[in-house]
C-alpha cells in the first residue's frame, strides 16, 4: 500500500464511505479537528503520571475514532462504530467522581501550572474548536445528536481532568490583572 494516492493534489479527498469532497469542506474540517483532537490527547497523556486518568484517555481516544468515523461517512449504514448515550454516560461519570476532589472548581484559573495540565487544557480547546466545526457541519448536513453530545461532555472531561491535575492553582484576580500593567 502507497502512502500517496495523488487523488487529493486537486484539493478533493475520499470520505469513509468513497464519497469525494473537498479538504476545506465542514465535514473534513470537522473530522481533522477530531484526528488532532485524538492526537492532543496521547501526546497529553505523555505528561500525566495518575495510571487511572491514562488508561481513560486511551479508551476515549479509541471513542474519537468513532467520532471521526462517523463524520467521515456521508452513507447512512457505512460506518456502524458509533458512540452512545452509555459513552456519554460515561464520560458524565467521570466529572462526577473527579469534580469533589477538586478545590476552587468555580474560580477562574490561569491553565498549565504543570506539563500534564497545560497539554489537557489544550486538549481541551481543540475539542471546543471541534464541537464548534461540527455544529457548523450540523447545519448543512446530517449529524448525530449522540455524537454532538458526546464532544460536549469530552471538553468537560479534558478540563476537569487539567483542574485535577494543576499543581498550583493560580486563580484569576479580575481586578488585580486589570490593574497590572503588561
Amino acid at each position: 500500500m502507497k502512502i500517496y494516492t495523488k487523488t487529493g493534489d486537486k484539493g478533493q479527498t475520499s470520505l469513509y464511505d468513497g464519497t469525494r469532497v473537498d479538504k476545506d469542506s465542514l465535514r473534513v474540517e470537522s473530522y481533522g479537528t477530531i484526528d488532532e483532537l485524538n492526537s492532543y490527547i496521547g501526546f497529553a497523556s505523555k505528561f500525566i503520571e495518575d495510571e487511572k486518568i491514562r488508561e481513560s484517555l486511551k479508551r476515549i481516544q479509541t471513542r474519537l475514532f468513532f467520532v471521526a468515523g462517523e463524520l467521515a461517512t456521508v452513507e447512512e449504514g457505512k460506518f456502524k462504530y458509533k458512540v452512545k448515550e452509555e459513552d456519554i454516560k460515561a464520560l458524565e461519570g467521570i466529572i462526577d467522581d473527579y469534580l469533589p476532589k477538586i478545590s476552587g472548581f468555580d474560580a477562574f484559573i490561569v491553565p498549565g501550572s504543570s506539563q500534564a495540565s497545560a497539554a489537557l487544557h489544550v486538549a481541551r480547546t481543540i475539542c471546543r474548536r471541534a464541537e464548534r466545526r461540527i455544529l457548523s457541519l450540523k447545519r448543512h448536513e446530517e449529524v448525530s445528536d449522540t455524537l454532538l453530545k458526546f464532544v460536549n461532555r469530552l471538553s468537560d472531561v479534558l478540563y476537569t481532568y487539567a483542574r485535577f491535575l494543576e499543581s498550583d492553582l493560580t486563580v484569576m484576580n479580575f481586578e488585580k490583572a486589570y490593574n497590572e500593567n503588561l
